[in-house]
């Protein structure tokens, strides 16, 4: 049987999902519904992928009872709001990244899942490539020894687009892309909690982080260095360095499609779109789409791949590099 999908939300991040989908057998992904906070927006967004059910508001999609999943595709500082409220109606949630704007907020959709029984997982689909299961095995196997250090970027030129640089749109660029630095780093060290966060970073007229720097210290003298900017463009690779081997993964990092381990590359293929995207390699949010099924079916809560404390450490991390730099919104003082 199908998992049934509901899409929240008629933005760009949704289009590429259900394209992603649409890689998968029908018998085994279908979005059933799409709701937008404009009913025309989601009849726009029905029309053009083919999809039954369009709602002008997220209660009824929380409503729907022909519904196994929601995916959510707000902006960042809807996630919380519109997540509790799907949370609370019962509803699997694949939540985009970042899961929620603070720890406080992390925390109270992971009561909120675990309260009302239902699966929550945070959608950084880099996790599910094949390329970081691949990462993963690898560093299990020791091929590369004791891993000494990580170096990780992610930058591109973003000052023009509203929701990276606005700070009532959750902007700034550790929470648009540095967690994709972050959360390769906490993925190397196998959700190790740092034992030191050192931060810097530069600000816009706007009060969001143009670009930071974030260095993780972990035990027995290993280290990450993450470094995000949404000003300029960086190479956008990330590197493992161990006492045997390195790992490289290529541009882009966040959403690999090779690998290159201790000299000898590897290419993982993503399919062809049926629809143009909004984003790089956005057929790969087909392996997150992929994992939620497999927990579902599983009868799992949380993915083993990013778990809830996975996506509590990361958030624990952003929370005090955002302190030190001085990067302040509107939910940390609730």
């Amino acid at each position: 049987m199908a998992t049934r999908w509901g899409i929240c939300s008629a933005g760009k991040i949704s289009h590429d999902f259900v394209v992603a989908l649409k890689t998968l057998p029908r018998e085994e992904h279908q979005v059933v519904a799409v709701a937008a906070r404009e009913l025309g927006w989601a009849q726009d967004f029905a029309n053009r992928h083919d999809i039954p059910r369009a709602y002008g508001s997220y209660q009824e999609l929380a409503q729907d009872k022909d519904i196994d999943v929601v995916y959510l595709g707000t902006i960042h500082p809807q996630h919380h709001p519109v997540g509790l409220l799907f949370l609370r109606a019962k509803k699997n949630l694949l939540c985009e990244k970042p899961l929620a704007m603070n720890m406080r907020e992390v925390l109270e959709l992971t009561a909120a899942a675990r309260e009302n029984d239902v699966f929550l997982m945070e959608a950084l689909w880099t996790r599910y490539f094949p390329a970081s299961i691949q990462i993963s095995d690898v560093l299990a196997q020791g091929v590369l020894g004791e891993v000494k250090l990580v170096r990780v970027e992610f930058g591109m030129p973003m000052l023009d687009v509203s929701r990276a640089v606005k700070k009532e749109l959750g902007g700034g660029a550790l929470l648009d892309i540095g967690v994709y630095c972050l959360q390769f780093a906490c993925m190397v060290f196998n959700g190790e909690r740092p034992e030191s966060i050192l931060a810097s970073g530069c600000l816009l007229d706007t009060g969001v982080d143009e670009a930071m720097t974030v260095v993780l210290r972990f035990s027995s003298n290993r280290m990450a260095v993450c470094i995000c900017t949404i000003s300029v463009q960086l190479p956008n690779e990330a590197f493992i360095f161990g006492t045997k081997g390195t790992i490289k993964i290529p541009a882009p990092m966040w959403s690999p499609t090779s690998l290159i381990v201790n000299g000898n590359e590897t290419q993982f293929p993503l399919p062809e779109p049926s629809q143009p995207l909004n984003f790089p390699n956005s057929t790969g949010l087909r392996y997150e789409a992929q994992e939620v099924r497999r927990c579902l079916l599983a009868g799992l809560k949380q993915s083993p791949r990013m778990t809830l404390e996975d996506t509590a450490l990361l958030t624990s991390i952003c929370d005090e590099a955002r302190r030190q730099v001085g990067v302040v919104y509107c939910q940390d003082a609730e």
